[in-house]
């Protein structure tokens, strides 16, 4: 990789003396980029570009060259890679395009290029993109329009050539730099995760930004991303978030479980901060690059103005940040210092009198409260003095706080010189409050994770998985790749997930018999490897008490069950205890083609997809990402007890999702696997699976 980012030479194969050429472009910034290695150019017309020759070939180009930039029709890169090959060349940036993108035959050409590449152990980057270029080096591979990015500490990776070239443009308008980009086209050979390590080893990178319209190799990725986010934090944006086209699945979780609930669970399980949109990921990055992380969730706001203030503590609330309560002190200091009018309560009005002073010391004071960790200025612009003078007074303070602190410069002219001086001394500043508490939070966020990153998986006691294995070995699926549910209960049973006391019955008098020896009140349930949802065929009933009761039952859910499902293998039916009332979840795994299991935890019940009150995480977890999944529904928060109702047994729900996800991590043949519902009782007195499904693929 090195050959990519550190070359001590570099030839543009397909330089061209036309203008209008890409081949002209990629030769004229690496030339005016500065690079201090050698450059070469090729094309068989020879001639003269920048004052260097034209070799007619490949093979004529003088040592030293590491790495080769290719810039010719399609169909004649293979004999190019073929060439470089030869020549010791092991490095290939390929700027063509006429390949994957283009059908069948752009396919074939990419798989031809690909093995000359892996014959010659040459690495790829490309085709159909538009380079790399390196600030600092400084290295300028791309055939994009000049001038390029300012030099800066944000490195930007991304799937789409056009909006590299956008970004460039646009952060230098908005006044912040670049350390490194690289465009990654069609992923031939390298893609995003073979990126991530060598971006974060570069000295000058301090955050690393993503733009994704998918993942290569999603394992290799969230391993990639967890090393480097230690170090440096990953900003992404993920496009292409529409479910379109996504195969039929047929449990509750395989439904809700979309792409793009996989990937915002692998970017949770990598570390990855998600954004929504292209502004708020550069948002992010500029206050991961240049601010302290702060140490909690408790904020102060310091305005000369009312109405931004508001709309401040509106923002952080909505960003899951608080209001940071003042101490005695703090506001006493404040009410030194601003007018009798002034509100020394957070947020801080310093009033429209406020100048450079007033803004400098009531920051100093807000820094120094013990129970403030970050801070959000607001500068209207004064009509007593300029924003670039208020700005310039409180720089120095924020350059050396150990906690962050953001700036909102409201308006347009007035605040110009303002922006400039935020830039240049690295301190992010946005138009309004609402980008600024993203912008908080987002620094919060990467604070939280570097905590729970260092927690590991902890062991689960009780998982029996020879027995597991041999309930796998010997259960036959249905049609539809369904474990019959005695099966299901008892696979789930092995890996410590508590089921009620339950026998299966095979005639009406088994089941009275069973019912006798349960001793409770009970209920049936059809059991058929063909019939994953009981309920829709009339195969459940419930609060069944007495011989007479249960015989009727057992003849009625069968026959219901035949009706509506001809073809179905019926084994029999469940004679299962029927419990006490307690809160009903739902808690599923399905599995990611890309990412691998996929736990699900939500509101149970048969409304399960109506309501779609659920969240998703990858598999394996530890005890506090499963606590945080249960805690991001409403499900979750209902279980800490509502409306004068005792909490719940979160502690055995957090469990049963663990155990269900290792269950799913050590068996590869489980598709699917869903507990609806999990009855949850008080605390203390556990969860206990109702109906268990699980489904076996290929």
């Amino acid at each position: 990789m090195d050959a990519f980012f550190d070359p001590r030479g570099v030839v543009v194969v397909g330089a061209s003396l036309n203008p209008s050429k890409l081949g002209y472009g990629a030769a004229r910034n690496l030339v005016v980029s500065g690079y201090r290695g050698a450059i070469h150019f090729v094309n068989p017309h020879g001639g003269r570009l920048f004052d260097r020759p034209i070799h007619a070939a490949v093979a004529d180009v003088p040592d030293p060259v590491d790495l080769a930039m290719i810039l010719i029709p399609g169909p004649a890169v293979p004999q190019a890679l073929e060439d470089c090959g030869l020549r010791g060349i092991r490095a290939a940036i390929i700027g063509s395009g006429g390949f994957r993108e283009t059908g069948a035959e752009g396919k074939a050409l990419e798989a031809r290029c690909l093995e000359i590449a892996r014959r010659h152990q040459m690495r790829i980057l490309g085709p159909n993109c538009i380079g790399l270029l390196d600030t600092h080096l400084p290295m300028d591979t791309t055939f994009l329009p000049l001038p390029g990015p300012l030099p800066g500490d944000i490195a930007f990776l991304s799937h789409s050539g056009a909006i590299c070239e956008a970004v460039i443009d646009w952060a230098r308008g908005q006044g912040f730099g670049l350390s490194r980009l690289v465009s990654l086209g069609n992923q031939m050979d390298l893609n995003e995760a073979d990126l991530l390590a060598p971006t974060a080893a570069d000295p000058h990178t301090r955050v690393i930004a993503m733009y994704l319209e998918g993942v290569g190799d999603g394992q290799a990725f969230i391993r990639e991303a967890r090393k480097v986010m230690r170090e440096k934090p990953v900003v992404a944006i993920k496009v292409g978030r529409s479910q379109a086209g996504r195969d039929a699945v047929a449990s509750h979780t395989g439904a809700l479980a979309g792409r793009d609930a996989a990937y915002g669970a692998a970017f949770r399980k990598a570390g990855v901060i998600r954004a929504e949109s292209s502004e708020e990921m550069f948002d992010w990055a500029r206050a991961l690059a240049w601010c302290p992380l702060p140490r909690g969730r408790q904020m102060a706001v310091l305005t000369n103005a009312g109405g931004p203030g508001a709309i401040a503590a509106d923002a952080l609330e909505a960003n899951g940040l608080k209001l940071a309560d003042l101490s005695d002190a703090t506001r006493a200091a404040l009410r030194e210092q601003l007018p009798r009018a002034a509100s020394v309560r957070n947020p801080v009005d310093a009033l429209a009198s406020a100048g450079p002073a007033e803004f400098a010391g009531c920051l100093a004071t807000l820094l120094a409260d013990d129970g403030v960790q970050g801070v959000m200025v607001i500068l209207p612009p004064p009509p007593m003095s300029t924003a670039a003078e208020v700005v310039g007074a409180i720089i120095p303070m924020i350059r050396t706080s150990p906690k962050p602190v953001v700036i909102v410069l409201m308006g347009e002219d007035l605040i110009v010189q303002a922006a400039k001086l935020c830039r240049q001394s690295r301190v992010p500043d946005y138009r309004f409050p609402e980008r600024a508490a993203s912008s908080l939070a987002a620094l919060v966020i990467r604070s939280e994770q570097l905590v729970a990153h260092e927690t590991g998986i902890e062991a689960l006691d009780g998982i029996r998985r020879e027995a597991a294995q041999a309930i796998l070995r010997t259960a036959l699926p249905g049609a539809s790749g369904f474990l019959s549910a005695t099966s299901a209960s008892e696979l789930a049973a092995s890996y410590g997930i508590g089921i009620p006391r339950q026998r299966l019955a095979h005639s009406a008098s088994e089941a009275v018999a069973a019912a006798k020896e349960i001793g409770a009140r009970v209920a049936l349930k059809v059991d058929s490897p063909d019939i994953p949802h009981k309920s829709d065929v009339g195969g459940v009933a419930l609060g069944l008490d007495g011989e007479a009761e249960v015989g009727q039952a057992f003849a009625r859910i069968s026959e219901s069950a035949r009706r509506a499902a001809p073809e179905a293998k019926i084994e029999g039916a469940i004679v299962q205890e029927q419990l006490r009332e307690g809160v009903e979840v739902i808690v599923g795994v399905v599995r990611d083609e890309q990412f691998g299991p996929l736990l699900m935890f939500g509101s149970g019940g048969v409304e399960v997809e109506g309501l779609k009150d659920v969240a998703f995480a990858l598999a394996p977890l530890n005890a506090k990402e499963t606590d945080e999944l249960i805690d991001s529904t409403w499900a979750g928060r209902r279980l800490r007890g509502y409306r004068g109702r005792p909490p719940c047994d979160r502690e055995a729900v957090s469990d049963a999702l663990r155990r269900l996800g290792q269950l799913a991590v050590d068996f590869p043949e489980i598709a699917e696997a869903e507990i609806n519902p999990m009855r949850v009782f008080e605390r203390g007195r556990g969860a206990v699976a109702l109906d268990v499904r699980i489904r076996l693929g290929s």
